[in-house]
């Protein structure tokens, strides 16, 4: 096939065009810097100039693919309700090309906030009216009329350089001296390599299934406390526990999830895809990272 990535030059896109051409799929990879341009290049992919908001460009990648992976996304989340929007327009750019036609758009999104306190989300859950984290990508794909869209939510996708939401986490114990946590840090955020992740999505745009919800989750939960303390050892700063209502002003943005227990199953995934994710797991990944480059 041929397939359009956004967010090909990306922390997660970085990792799924390689296992795309090494599958024999071609590769449209969009980027908006010469230096995304190079590195395109420099895998094997195509290069296609463009951006986000760049909403002409994003209807020209879908005309020349036979599928789409949206990975892209701002994570500016001081700017979180304008992020969205040029999110929902992309999304609906890329569908206009491909309804009426089979041609896969997967779409990224999330499993936070998916369930009830004390539940694991798994991914016959749908996003509540009044989701906590209101990214809309999920509702606005699986919105679009004719159109063969299916999700990928994501945990923190990790590896020794990010791991999502913990990345930040680190920059916070960084700047204040202090790793925390909420309480008694027993909530749990779900994690997968991003070897693992690239991997379900080649399966996923391969076995495509119109709405379907693939979760990418290789390990279900791994307790806050436990990050904090392999934070505080790296940065060799102290670990400490503090209250939920301390939470905002310590972890800034990051505190409306700092306290959160967000667990999420991927068997459903793993039995319709035949996923079984071999990477190395999070606490892994944190204990070998260089927490002081040069």
């Amino acid at each position: 096939m041929r397939v359009f990535v956004t967010g090909a030059t990306g922390f997660i896109g970085s990792a799924v065009v390689p296992e795309l051409l090494k599958a024999g799929h071609q590769v449209l990879g969009l980027t908006r810097s010469d230096a995304g341009a190079k590195a395109l290049a420099a895998a094997g992919a195509e290069v296609h100039r463009g951006s986000l908001e760049d909403l002409e460009s994003l209807r020209r990648g879908a005309a020349d693919s036979d599928g789409v992976i949206h990975l892209a996304f701002i994570h500016d989340y001081s700017k979180f309700k304008e992020n969205c929007e040029i999110d929902k327009r992309a999304i609906e750019a890329l569908g206009s090309v491909l309804a009426g036609s089979d041609r896969p758009l997967i779409v990224a999104s999330g499993t936070g906030g998916l369930s009830a306190p004390g539940q694991v989300a798994t991914e016959e859950h749908v996003v509540p009216a009044k989701s906590p984290f209101p990214r809309v990508s999920e509702q606005t794909a699986l919105s679009l009329k004719g159109v063969s869209a299916s999700i990928m939510r994501l945990p923190q996708v990790h590896d020794t350089v990010k791991q999502g939401l913990v990345t930040y986490a680190i920059a916070v114990a960084r700047e204040k001296g202090v790793s925390a946590y909420v309480g008694d840090g027993a909530n749990r955020w779900p994690a997968a390599h991003v070897s693992d992740v690239s991997l379900l999505y080649r399966l996923a745009l391969e076995k495509h299934e119109a709405g379907a919800k693939y979760h990418a989750v290789a390990e279900e939960g791994v307790p806050l406390r436990e990050i904090a303390e392999i934070i505080g050892r790296g940065l060799r700063v102290p670990v400490k526990s503090i209250r939920q209502e301390d939470a905002p002003a310590h972890f800034g943005w990051l505190g409306m999830f700092a306290g959160v227990d967000l667990p999420a199953s991927s068997a459903i995934t793993r039995e319709k895809l035949g996923w079984n994710p071999t990477g190395p797991k999070l606490i892994a990944d944190l204990t070998r990272m260089n927490y002081f480059p040069t």
